[in-house]
């Protein structure tokens, strides 16, 4: 069963390592991995899983 998403398209977040403010462009749900991947505006050829970014605060 898929569990929920935590961000959604056009969420601003934090790049944990970075601490760089970029936005969701897109989410995919990894079945093999049972998590979300993310891809954001600001470089759209790398995914984020949901440990790796946070909600802006």
């Amino acid at each position: 069963m898929k569990q929920k998403k935590s961000f959604k398209s056009g969420d601003k977040v934090t790049i944990k390592n970075s601490g760089e403010t970029v936005t969701i462009s897109k989410c995919s749900y990894v079945a093999n991995m049972k998590r979300y991947s993310y891809t954001v505006k600001e470089y759209p050829n790398t995914f984020y899983f949901e440990e790796e970014i946070e909600q802006v605060k």
